[in-house]
């Protein structure tokens, strides 16, 4: 493995796989290299990025591109190593399209974990025979957007949870930040860890409860107020994170 340092940032188009086999070649099929002849008419000579969606990124160059895929031949691999802090974003169902809106912009934005949470107040609800369906369309934005952001690594977007389970996962992590429009307490005022878990609760539209705020006080989390302004549901969470990635990872 070559030195994840050393990893050229040249504007290659990333594809990811379920599995990056070992040797000097790796051929993308299905959808993406579908994608890759079809759409961005890729042929041979080309640069190109393949991952497997857990950190480990090959770079390569295109040997071949046709109807059975593209071969890609290797000319680097990396493990790309998880970013610290693990930024986790707690998001409350929203209404329509908004849920995987908001997997969208979080994860160009650095998140590392998404937890669909069932709020008091949420309109959206996630019956037994939706569950599946739903957590299919996070799964998927979280995927494209990683592709987008040529991120090697897609987060993990768990299984719906409950405020009980939520205040559990609050309880381990190293800060955890409840997003308040009446909060007193500025975000830009809290002291950010460079390592271990952040998480950040965003509620629904129609707002986080008083018992809610009041459990998760109780299992370690400080609420906050973003800013002035009121953000949707779906872009509340990717500001915060964006706000969290200035100050811990980008530089």
């Amino acid at each position: 493995m070559t030195d994840p340092g050393t990893l050229a940032h040249d504007g290659a188009p990333l594809f990811l796989v379920d599995e990056l086999p070992a040797g000097g070649t790796v051929l993308v099929t299905g959808h993406e290299a579908r994608h890759a002849v079809d759409v961005l008419r890729m042929t041979a000579g080309e640069r190109v990025r393949v991952a497997d969606g857990e950190g480990t990124l090959v770079e390569g160059v295109v040997a071949a591109a046709g109807p059975e895929g593209l071969q890609v031949e290797v000319l680097a691999r990396h493990d790309v190593p998880a970013p610290e802090p693990e930024l986790v974003l707690v998001q409350a169902l929203p209404k329509g399209d908004r849920g995987p809106l908001a997997v969208e912009l979080a994860t160009e934005l650095g998140v590392d974990r998404i937890v669909p949470w069932t709020a008091a107040r949420c309109v959206t609800r996630w019956r037994d025979d939706r569950v599946d369906k739903g957590l299919a369309k996070w799964r998927a934005a979280a995927r494209a957007a990683s592709k987008q952001a040529r991120r090697p690594r897609i987060p993990e977007v768990t299984g719906p949870m409950s405020t009980r389970e939520v205040c559990g996962l609050l309880g381990e992590t190293d800060l955890a930040l409840v997003l308040h429009e009446q909060a007193r307490r500025p975000f830009a005022g809290v002291d950010v860890p460079s390592e271990g878990v952040v998480a950040v609760v965003v509620g629904p539209e129609g707002g986080i409860t008083d018992g809610e705020v009041v459990a998760f006080r109780a299992a370690g989390a400080e609420v906050v107020r973003l800013g002035d302004e009121v953000l949707r549901t779906s872009t509340a969470g990717p500001a915060a994170l964006a706000a969290l990635s200035a100050r811990t990872r980008w530089s």
